[in-house]
């Protein structure tokens, strides 16, 4: 874990307009990074996030943006936006995939690749409805703090 705490700092330098989230939890086979845009730059609003995914039973990642709504303050309704990334998400997405490429040596796992049903359980997500991203990043895209 030092070498991802590392690497999360590494990056909050990369990006000094971002906050950057750390979001490892015991049910994801990855360890996950979040980049929120600081309110009140002249960056995308922060109903739009990056999200970073370092796989841990294989040797990629893949990085991928959630929008939200805002509701009450609150954010609810996360769409997840694979590659393509929309314009707002692409710089720190950018950052996000060479430093991780740089630190970690893993190759970024393409979306149609990702996309590919796998016949396994992966937390609350059975078959058919399982692919490659959620056995090896997370089952819950959106979940975030």
């Amino acid at each position: 874990m030092e070498r991802w705490k590392a690497f999360l700092s590494d990056l909050q330098q990369a990006l000094p307009g971002f906050t950057i989230g750390n979001v490892v939890t015991t049910a994801d086979a990855s360890l996950r990074c979040v980049a929120y845009p600081v309110t009140g730059t002249h960056l995308p609003p922060s109903n739009q996030v990056v999200v970073g995914c370092v796989s841990i039973v294989a040797p990629v990642y893949i990085i991928y943006g959630v929008e939200y709504e805002r509701i009450g303050g609150a954010r609810r309704h996360p769409r997840i936006d694979f590659e393509p990334l929309p314009p707002g998400m692409r710089f720190p997405a950018d950052i996000m995939a060479r430093k991780i490429e740089a630190t970690f040596g893993v190759s970024a796992l393409p979306r149609e690749i990702a996309e590919t049903p796998v016949p396994l359980f992966v937390e609350w997500k059975e078959p058919p409805h399982t692919t490659l991203f959620h056995a090896l990043f997370t089952s819950e895209p959106g979940n975030l703090p």
